[in-house]
């Protein structure tokens, strides 16, 4: 069975993300490692990796993952903007590397108007910029999106030419997100959308490479390009669409975790996880 767990917030401490993911029965974990929306947060400081490091261990190697910096755009075409956005991507593989968190998800970025080859060979460079200052303990997840404007990464062979094109691939994998694909136009609805939707994943990532998923419903219709999370089964995917994933073999103890609305007492992630386990079969 897939790991079924949320994004949890990191609120008193970054090992309280572990107390909230038990609070709701959760099995794999994703959390910001600091604030997403700064530049140059503080270093983490011993006390706080010698506290999440003893968290981590009680959890039997529990999948955790961070999520990069909303600000961090390795597609774009302004200087100021890629530099800063390469500082950013290394503190965060340093960060995670100290922690003993073996992800990092990213979004491609923007290409800003100049057009999907320009940004593609502009992420590349920045990110095999920022591979560079090592932490092999750390792979990178470039996460698929959903298409917005001039963002990257809502065709699967976009994804590809990034893995293709990096003098870093072994420490490159995927981060598939399920409303982002289906906002792309990527039917999860029926089986046969399924299989459709999975065979070219297969055809161009290579299953092989995915690592992650964020399991989001959407609120809004298949290839509407809208970015618009809902909880799982309430949107336009809808159960039969998670169901379909959650019992196909091939992601199998693979981490899943939740991205989906919820209040200060979880109760949202509870049931959301509930209703998943509640779509597996045998």
């Amino acid at each position: 069975m897939a790991l079924f767990g949320a994004h949890e917030s990191v609120a008193g401490g970054l090992y309280k993300a572990f107390e909230r993911i038990d609070s709701v029965g959760g099995e794999s974990l994703q959390i910001f490692t600091r604030n997403q929306r700064q530049w140059k947060p503080k270093p983490l400081t011993q006390d706080e990796i010698t506290c999440f490091k003893e968290a981590q261990e009680k959890h039997n190697a529990m999948p955790v993952a961070s999520h990069g910096s909303y600000l961090i755009n390795l597609a774009t075409a302004k200087d100021e903007l890629l530099a800063k956005s390469i500082d950013a991507l290394e503190l965060e593989l340093e960060r995670c590397s100290l922690l003993g968190v073996p992800y990092v998800v990213l979004h491609p970025g923007s290409h800003g108007g100049d057009g999907v080859e320009a940004g593609l060979e502009r992420f590349v460079a920045g990110m095999d910029n920022a591979l560079e200052s090592g932490y092999d303990d750390v792979m990178l997840l470039i996460e698929t999106t959903a298409g917005q404007g001039t963002g990257l990464g809502s065709a699967f062979n976009e994804i590809a030419y990034i893995r293709e094109h990096s003098r870093f691939a072994h420490k490159i994998g995927v981060c598939v997100d399920t409303c982002h694909i289906f906002a792309a136009g990527y039917d999860l609805r029926s089986p046969e959308a399924y299989e459709k939707t999975i065979g070219e994943l297969e055809s161009t990532i290579g299953l092989e490479h995915i690592k992650f998923f964020h399991l989001n419903d959407s609120k809004k219709e298949c290839g509407c390009r809208v970015d618009r999370h809902e909880h799982i089964g309430k949107g336009a995917i809808g159960l039969e669409g998670f169901k379909n994933l959650v019992n196909d073999s091939r992601f199998a103890e693979l981490p899943m975790t939740l991205e989906t609305p919820k209040g200060e007492d979880l109760a949202e992630d509870r049931e959301n996880i509930e209703v998943l386990r509640g779509l597996i079969e045998g």
